[in-house]
C-alpha cells in the first residue's frame, strides 16, 4: 500500500503522525511525506532562504529513519491560499505518487496553513481523479480516502480511530528531534519543548484507547469515501 501524508510545514508529520507513518513502514508500505510549505518562516534569526534550505535537509533527515520519501508543494510559509496553483501543484503530487489513503491536517487545527492545507489536499484528491484537468501526469482512477490527522494539543479535534504507537514512539521521537531548528523556535516562540509536548499528547491519545502511547484521526465520511475498510495500521 502506498500512503501520503501531506503537512503543512516540515516538521508537521513527525508532530502529529510519525508514529503511524512508522507503522505503515515496519509492515513494508510505501511511505511518502509531503509538505506544503518550504517552512522558510519559522525562526528568530535565520533569514528565510536559507531556513527554507535548512528545513528541507531536516526533513529528509526524518524521512530517512522511517526510509520514506519525501516532497513539497514549494509554497512559503503564510503564503498559502485556497487557489488554483496551490490546489493543481497539490494535483500532480497525487497523481505522480498514486497513493491508496491519504493523511493530512484537520481543517480546525490553529494556524492558517494547515486549515488551508487541509483544503487544498481534499479538493486536489477529488480533482486529481477529473481527466479533463491536464497536467504532467495521467488522472488518477481513485478518489483516495482521506483522513484526518490530530490538530495541535488535540484541541477541537474529535477522534474516530486511533493507532497505537506504543512500539514506534521512540522513532517518532527520533524523528522529531531531526527538526533542530524547529526545536529552538517553538521554545522561544511558543516557549514549549515540542519533544515533552508531542509526547503528552500521545499518551493522553493512548489513555483514551487504553494503550500506552496513540495518535488519533478522523476519516473524512462524504460519500465516495465512506469506506467500510480500515487504512490505518
Amino acid at each position: 500500500m502506498r500512503i501520503l501524508a501531506v503537512g503543512a510545514h516540515p516538521d508537521d508529520l513527525e508532530i502529529l503522525c510519525a508514529g503511524t507513518l512508522a507503522k505503515y513502514s515496519k509492515l513494508g508500505h510505501e511511505v511518502i511525506m509531503a509538505h506544503v510549505c518550504r517552512g522558510d518562516k519559522g525562526h528568530l534569526l535565520i533569514p528565510p532562504a536559507k531556513l527554507a534550505k535548512i528545513r528541507k535537509k531536516e526533513a529528509e533527515k526524518s524521512a530517512k529513519i522511517i526510509n520514506a520519501r519525501v516532497s513539497e508543494l514549494g509554497i512559503d510559509d503564510l503564503d498559502v491560499y485556497l487557489e488554483r496553483e496551490a490546489i493543481i501543484r497539490c494535483v500532480e503530487l497525487i497523481r505522480s505518487t498514486k497513493p491508496e489513503v491519504i493523511i493530512t491536517h484537520s481543517p480546525d487545527d490553529y494556524m492558517p496553513d494547515h486549515i488551508l492545507a487541509s483544503k487544498i489536499v481534499f479538493n486536489a484528491s477529488f480533482i486529481a481523479t477529473l481527466p479533463h484537468t491536464k497536467t504532467k501526469h495521467k488522472f488518477y482512477e481513485k478518489i483516495t480516502p482521506v483522513y484526518y490527522m490530530d490538530t495541535l494539543a488535540g484541541a477541537n479535534f474529535l477522534p474516530t480511530e486511533y493507532v497505537d504507537i506504543t512500539e514506534t514512539i521512540e522513532i517518532k521521537k527520533k524523528m522529531l528531534a531531526c527538526h533542530s531548528s524547529q526545536l529552538t523556535w517553538l521554545k522561544r516562540h511558543d516557549n514549549i519543548d515540542i519533544i515533552d509536548f508531542m509526547i503528552t499528547v500521545a499518551k493522553f491519545r493512548g489513555l483514551q484507547c487504553s494503550v500506552k502511547y496513540a495518535e488519533a484521526f478522523r476519516k473524512i465520511d462524504v460519500w465516495g469515501r465512506n469506506i467500510t475498510k480500515r487504512f490505518l495500521p
